[in-house]
């Protein structure tokens, strides 16, 4: 039997406790294998010695692997291509900014270099987004809780990871488990990342959103809308099927009513598809009673997997007025990043034929100050 992640939480809990060992020492070994990431398990001090053969047999420091890190000209996004114990890939993307650049309120931002990583929760996606490179794929497996934390462990020895966005390959919601128990394991000791900092992008999976209020409160939920309507949904969402848009509002009107937070609007320009001034207008008027950030995406090209073209940049900009002057809806353009190593919203793919890397996902802005 293939060992477990020592960062799947918990695994580890119920080891121990069937071994009668104290989990107050569970975050000392996660301290330890990030500061000492090839580590032996004899190594880590101070432990039970009941802990030792158990951690051996059962554990490894670190199941997945760095493949290889591609940094991008942008020199501000870097590309992590990581190998699981299956022998499957997935990708995370490294996006540093400068929060002193710009103002926010009109004033000058206070703040300095701080990083977001963006993370896959599943290798391929059963959504099947006709935009989206990862679509391509088709679904090959969950990752583990302790998976989807070791990319977060192998960013962080690279920069100073403060942000966290569950907007990498496959549908976060999906694989709900290991989401929820990651997303715990990043915000306890020794990760201390703050929930404010997290946020959690979906197509709409409705039963999982309602769920996910009462199970993490406060985390800041993005949803991939991409339409304004049900039928323009379906042609380039075909899981929207389930989901209509109608049951998702409503879904998305108690989640915000009961986290008093605002909801993050994901919107793909999609030349002559969604992108016209009746669609802007539309999604006013969906939108003008929530407390959202709508972030205008820009269409990445992925080679022959898609017939879209990317919207115009009057047509986009076009978007924004409408939505932010006739409903007063905040709406940002996505600023791409790491384009030029397929790292940009939407190209994320792994090849399986020749286990090389082909996309990842990307981002524009650092999205959790948007909620501010």
């Amino acid at each position: 039997m293939a060992l477990r992640s020592v960062f799947d939480a918990s695994q580890i809990r119920t080891e121990f406790e069937n071994a009668g060992i104290n989990s107050h020492f569970i975050p000392l070994i996660w301290k330890y294998v990030i500061q000492n990431p090839n580590c032996e398990w004899d190594e880590v001090p101070s432990l039970p010695s009941s802990a030792y053969p158990l951690l051996r047999s059962k554990f490894k420091p670190s199941t997945s692997t760095v493949h290889s890190v591609i940094d991008s000209s942008d020199e501000v996004t870097t590309k992590l291509l990581i190998k699981l114990q299956n022998g499957a890939f997935v990708e995370a993307v490294i996006m540093r900014y400068d929060t002193r650049l710009g103002k926010y309120g009109g004033q000058p931002r206070s703040g300095g270099l701080r990083s977001t990583l963006c993370i896959s929760s599943q290798v391929g996606c059963k959504m099947g987004c006709k935009f989206c490179a990862t679509g391509s794929m088709g679904f090959k497996n969950n990752l583990s809780s302790g998976e989807i934390v070791e990319q977060l462990v192998h960013a962080s020895h690279l920069s100073q990871i403060r942000n966290v966005v569950f907007m990498g390959m496959g549908e976060p919601l999906n694989n709900y488990t290991a989401l929820v128990e990651a997303i715990r394991v990043m915000t306890g000791s020794p990760f201390r990342l703050s929930l404010k900092r997290i946020t959690v992008s979906t197509v709409g999976i409705i039963h999982a959103i309602k769920k996910l209020q009462n199970d993490i409160p406060n985390l800041n939920l993005a949803v991939s809308l991409h339409a304004p309507v049900q039928d323009i949904r379906c042609q380039i969402m075909p899981a929207a099927r389930a989901f209509p848009l109608e049951r998702l509002m409503d879904t998305l009107r108690e989640y915000q009513k009961n986290s008093q937070q605002k909801i993050f609007i994901e919107y793909i320009m999609l030349d002559g598809v969604n992108d016209e001034e009746q669609h802007a207008h539309q999604l006013g008027k969906l939108l003008e009673t929530f407390e959202v950030v709508v972030n205008l995406i820009p269409f990445n090209p992925i080679g022959t997997l898609s017939h879209f073209s990317t919207s115009s940049e009057q047509k986009v900009t076009k978007f924004q007025k409408i939505l932010r002057g006739t409903y007063s809806i905040r709406t940002t353009i996505r600023k791409q990043m790491g384009q030029d190593i397929s790292g940009a919203c939407g190209q994320l793919v792994v090849n399986q034929s020749d286990k090389r890397s082909t996309g990842s996902a990307g981002l524009l802005t650092d999205i959790e100050d948007l909620s501010l």
